[in-house]
């Protein structure tokens, strides 16, 4: 059986603790040894997640300096802080010598993802970026079956997210201007961008973008169409003042449709041949933890390097271009 991978958990908020709560279910390649979290209502909620899973609540730190001081030994490291603070925690995780798994979205400019590509490189340790899209089964089968013909020439991709964000988010970082780096989009929306363009396999050559904010100080919801370098058209529809969270995303060929979500939730495929959505048999997956360790252990390449992050930082700010401009933006 391969080593246990041992993981500092930087941020124990509600979407960590989906994590972690995912780790203890893998305690077979998994052992959790450090947490860091300054509020103590997190840290609260997180020992109930403990005892709940009746696993013992690995000792908590208010950085990532302070486990290190207390000679606490991790192979890498989660990061699950506010977006403002990812760059930092990166770079601090990366020189400690730790792999890394950071959410979504990487950082808040690309000229930070450029800094933490360089820092990758230099230290040779693992960035990966927790996109379930790009981790996912469903849109790996997809890219080959897209890649193989199954639906022809693609023409075309359509793509949309709603969620009752905007009421749930109100006077919290997510909120924030410059903690968040943007809204619904940039948060929820950074999900269907990143599988978009995951799928169409190509760079964007062209953004038109209409952003609402909704009263709010950050975007809420969001209009994109673009052009990726051979032509193909795409749009995007945020919708971040609406009810659950849902999504869709639709590759056009011209022989055949591919029906997936924007974390591949699912994989849905119909053709000329067979006119009606079949679902495609994927394999188990464990998540995106779970993709992590597989990318640890040599088992798969990694899907989702620091270049994913870098991509998407330049592909936004374009749309943050587009839409202040009131024009196309070209790459």
């Amino acid at each position: 059986m391969a080593k246990r991978t041992r993981i500092v958990c930087i941020g124990t908020g509600g979407f960590a603790r989906y994590h972690l709560q995912s780790m203890l279910d893998q305690a077979r390649t998994t052992e959790i040894v450090g947490l860091v979290e300054v509020s103590d209502a997190s840290r609260l909620a997180t020992r109930a997640l403990f005892a709940k899973k009746q696993a013992e609540c690995p000792p908590f730190y208010c950085t990532l300096a302070e486990f290190v001081a207390d000679k606490k030994t991790a192979d890498a490291s989660l990061i699950c802080t506010p977006h403002k603070y990812h760059f930092e925690n990166v770079r601090d995780s990366l020189l400690s010598g730790l792999d890394v798994l950071v959410e979504k979205p990487m950082v808040m400019n690309a000229a930070e993802a450029r800094r933490l590509i360089d820092l990758r490189d230099k230290t040779g340790k693992l960035l990966v970026v927790g996109f379930p899209g790009s981790l996912s089964p469903a849109v790996k089968k997809a890219k080959e079956l897209i890649r193989a013909g199954t639906i022809g020439k693609v023409t075309g991709v359509a793509a949309w997210v709603h969620q009752r964000w905007k009421a749930a988010t109100v006077g919290l970082w997510r909120q924030d201007p410059k903690i968040a780096g943007g809204g619904f989009l940039f948060d929820t929306g950074s999900h269907m961008i990143n599988t978009v363009v995951e799928l169409l396999g190509e760079d964007v050559a062209e953004v038109s973008a209409v952003l609402d904010n909704c009263g709010t100080p950050v975007e809420i919801n969001a209009a994109v169409g673009g052009r990726t370098t051979s032509g193909i058209m795409f749009s995007l529809a945020a919708a971040g003042d609406s009810i659950q969270c849902i999504s869709d995303v639709m590759v056009f060929g011209d022989a055949g449709v591919i029906q997936t979500g924007i974390w591949g939730e699912r994989l849905n495929v119909k053709t000329t041949a067979k006119p009606e959505f079949k679902p495609v048999k994927l394999p188990p997956s464990l998540g995106v933890w779970g993709q992590f360790v597989k990318v640890r252990q040599g088992r798969m390449g990694n899907p989702c390097p620091p270049e994913i992050g870098l991509r998407f930082a330049k592909l936004m700010d374009m749309i943050y271009a587009s839409a202040k401009k009131g024009r196309v933006i070209r790459a």
